[in-house]
C-alpha cells in the first residue's frame, strides 16, 4: 500500500513537470515569431545597422573633388600649399572620426593626436547612414576653411554638393529619424575637429619677420621679394614625438673657395642647367606646380587620383586619407621650421656673384622662403612613405593632373619612385641643390613612418 502511494506520488510529480517543461517551451515557441516580427519592426523603421565597409567611398571623393577644384585657385587660401594641406589634414581626421564607429575594429585618434578633444558618440542601437554623417561632416569641414570671405565665387558649390547628396541619402535611408540623427552626429564630429584646429597656431598674427643677412637667406633680389611661412613651424604638432631621429645632417656650410662642398654644392646645379634634355625639362615643368597647382595640392590631387581608380569602401578611404593627411601636414610643420632656422640661400646669387655666371636665372622660378629642406620632396617623402603603408611597395600608377594642360601623363611603379623623380625635378628647375632634396624626401619618410608606427588606428 505505501509502495503503490509512493508510486502514485513520484507519477504525479513527473506528469507536472512535463506539463511545465510543455508549457514554458509552448510559451518559449509562441514568444519567437513576436521577437522577430520586433526585429523586422526595428529594422524598417532604424534600417540595418551597416558598417562603412558597406558603402563606397563616393561622398568622400565628391568632397575631395570639390577640394581640389578650390585649391587650384592662386588665392591666398592656399599659399605655397601650406593650408592646403592643413585642412587636407583636418578634413581627414574629421571623416575618419565621423564614421570610425562603424568601423568595429578601429578607434578614435582621441587621447592620440595633440590635444585631440573627445569625440561625440553615436547612440548604442541606433541606425546611422555613414555616407550621410560623411557628408555633414566634410560640408561643415569646407565650408569653415573655405569662406565667404576667401573664396566667395565656391560658396553656392559648397551648397549645392551638400544639398544634392543629402536629397540622394534622405531618399535612400527613407527615414527621417536616421537622416537626421546621422547628419546631426556628421556635424557635431566636424564641429569639434574645427574647433581643434583653430587652436593649432597657424591662425596666430606673429611680428613682422625680419630676415637674415648674406650669406644667408633673405628676401633681398635675385630671391622673391616675398616671405612664405616664416612661423610655420611654430605649428602645433599633429603627433608627439613625430620628428625623433628624423633630421639630416647639415647642409654644407657657406664657402666661396673653389672646391669646398658648398661650392660643389651649387656648380652641380650649374652644370646640370647647362646641358638639360627635353626629359629632365618636361619633369621639371610637371612638378613646378603653377600657378594655383602647389606642390601640397599636386600630392592631394594623386591622392584623390589613385582613390578614383581603387573605389574603396569609405572606411578605408577614411583610414586611408587619415594616414596619408596628418603626415603629410606634419611633415611640412617640420620642414617649415628647418627652413627658418637653417636659413639656406637658394642657388640664384650664388651662381651669378661667385660663379660669375651674371645672367644665369632658373629653368622654373624661385621660390620665396628659403632652400634647405626642398618643401616639395619632403611631402613627396611623407606621402610616397603613407601611400606605401596603404598599398604596399610596388603600386603601379600613372599621373594625369596635367591632362588639360596638355603635359604627358607620367606613371611609376611605385611610390617612392615618384618621389625619387620629384627631387630630380627641383634640381632640373635650378631652384635646389641635390642633397637638400635627397634629404628632405629621407626626412619626410622618417616623419611618416614614426606617426604610422606610433598611431594605432586598430582596437589592441
Amino acid at each position: 500500500m505505501k509502495v503503490f502511494n509512493y508510486f502514485n506520488v513520484l507519477l504525479t510529480l513527473l506528469l507536472f513537470c512535463l506539463f511545465i517543461t510543455f508549457s514554458c517551451r509552448k510559451e518559449h515557441d509562441e514568444k519567437q515569431p513576436l521577437e522577430q516580427a520586433v526585429s523586422a519592426t526595428a529594422v524598417k523603421e532604424h534600417g540595418h545597422l551597416k558598417q562603412t565597409k558597406e558603402y563606397q567611398s563616393d561622398v568622400a571623393q565628391k568632397w575631395q573633388g570639390l577640394q581640389l577644384r578650390i585649391l587650384y585657385q592662386p588665392q591666398g587660401v592656399n599659399p605655397y600649399g601650406l593650408n592646403g594641406v592643413r585642412n587636407f589634414a583636418y578634413c581627414g581626421i574629421a571623416l575618419y572620426e565621423a564614421v570610425v564607429q562603424g568601423m568595429p575594429a578601429y578607434q578614435s585618434l582621441h587621447g592620440q593626436l595633440t590635444d585631440m578633444p573627445e569625440m561625440p558618440s553615436t547612440e548604442p542601437g541606433k541606425a546611422y547612414h555613414w555616407p550621410t554623417v560623411a557628408n555633414a561632416a566634410l560640408a561643415y569641414m569646407n565650408r569653415h576653411f573655405y569662406t565667404a570671405t576667401n573664396t566667395p565665387a565656391f560658396q553656392p558649390s559648397i551648397d549645392s554638393l551638400e544639398n544634392v547628396l543629402n536629397i540622394q541619402y534622405e531618399s535612400e535611408i527613407n527615414n527621417a529619424e536616421t537622416f537626421q540623427r546621422s547628419k546631426d552626429f556628421g556635424r557635431a564630429v566636424a564641429e569639434k575637429v574645427f574647433q581643434w584646429s583653430t587652436n593649432d597656431g597657424s591662425l596666430t598674427v606673429y611680428p613682422a619677420y625680419v630676415t637674415a643677412a648674406f650669406p644667408f637667406w633673405n628676401n633681398s633680389a635675385p630671391n622673391p621679394a616675398a616671405i612664405v611661412g616664416p612661423y610655420w613651424g611654430n605649428n602645433r604638432s599633429f603627433v608627439v614625438g613625430s620628428t625623433a631621429g628624423t633630421a639630416s645632417p647639415l647642409p654644407p656650410t657657406y664657402s666661396e673657395v673653389a672646391g669646398s662642398p658648398y661650392y660643389e654644392m651649387v656648380k652641380e646645379v650649374y652644370d646640370i642647367s647647362q646641358a638639360l634634355t627635353d626629359e629632365q625639362k618636361a619633369t621639371a615643368l610637371y612638378f613646378n606646380d603653377e600657378p594655383g597647382y602647389k606642390a601640397g595640392t599636386h600630392y592631394i590631387s594623386i591622392f584623390s587620383q589613385v582613390m578614383h581608380n581603387e573605389d574603396p569602401s569609405l572606411g578605408r578611404y577614411a583610414l586611408a586619407h587619415a594616414k596619408t593627411a596628418v603626415s603629410m601636414a606634419e611633415s611640412m610643420i617640420n620642414c617649415w621650421k628647418i627652413k627658418y632656422t637653417v636659413l639656406l640661400d637658394r642657388p640664384t646669387r650664388y651662381i651669378r656673384n661667385v660663379l660669375g655666371h651674371t645672367t644665369w636665372s632658373s629653368f622654373i622660378p624661385l621660390h620665396p622662403h628659403p632652400e634647405f629642406p626642398s618643401g616639395h620632396t619632403q611631402n613627396a617623402g611623407a606621402f610616397a612613405a603613407a601611400m606605401t603603408n596603404i598599398f604596399g611597395d610596388n603600386y603601379h600608377f600613372t599621373l594625369h593632373t596635367y591632362d588639360n594642360k596638355g603635359m604627358t601623363p607620367r606613371s611609376y611603379g611605385s611610390f617612392n619612385e615618384m618621389a625619387v623623380d620629384i627631387g630630380k625635378a627641383r634640381v632640373y628647375g635650378g631652384i635646389h641643390y641635390t642633397y637638400s632634396c635627397e634629404e628632405g624626401r629621407k626626412q619626410g619618410e622618417r616623419i611618416a613612418n614614426n606617426i604610422l608606427n606610433t598611431l594605432k588606428f586598430t582596437k589592441d
